[in-house]
Formats: C-alpha cells, structure tokens, sequence
C-alpha cells in the first residue's frame, strides 16, 4: 500500500472519530429554574442556620505579617 494512500485512510479516520465524538458530546444547556409548588424540591435548606457576624483574626493577620517579615535576608 503507497503512503499517500494510508495517509487519507488514516485521515478520513479520524475525521470519522472526531465527527462520531462531536456528535455524542451532549453539553449542559442554558435554561430557567423555577420551583414549582408541590414538586418535592425546595429552594433553601429545610435547616437555615442564622447568619453570625464573623469577626476579623487580628492574631493570624499579625502572624501572616510577621511571617512575611522573616522571609526577607537580614540586612
């Protein structure tokens, strides 16, 4: 068999796959959720924890600084 002629075997080949991969690959599709009344599905959790105000670390962002103090060489 001449090169020229396993060289467009092979091409048409894996055309073929790339077409057959093409056209089984299903992506996600763009659309609405709305929540129906009655659908057994809800939007929230049953369980809503209320929401507590978090306080800033002041140690771990003086630890951080310092940290990044140490990595210079001493001069």
């Amino acid at each position: 068999m001449k090169l020229e002629i396993a060289r467009g075997l092979f091409l048409v080949g894996a055309l073929g796959i790339a077409a057959l991969a093409l056209a089984a690959w299903e992506q996600p599709r763009t659309q609405v959720l709305s929540a129906v009344q009655g659908s057994g599905q809800c939007l929230l959790p049953r369980v809503a924890k209320a929401s507590v105000a978090v306080k800033p670390d002041h140690d771990l962002l003086l630890f951080m600084f310092g940290m990044s103090q140490g990595m210079r060489p001493q001069s």
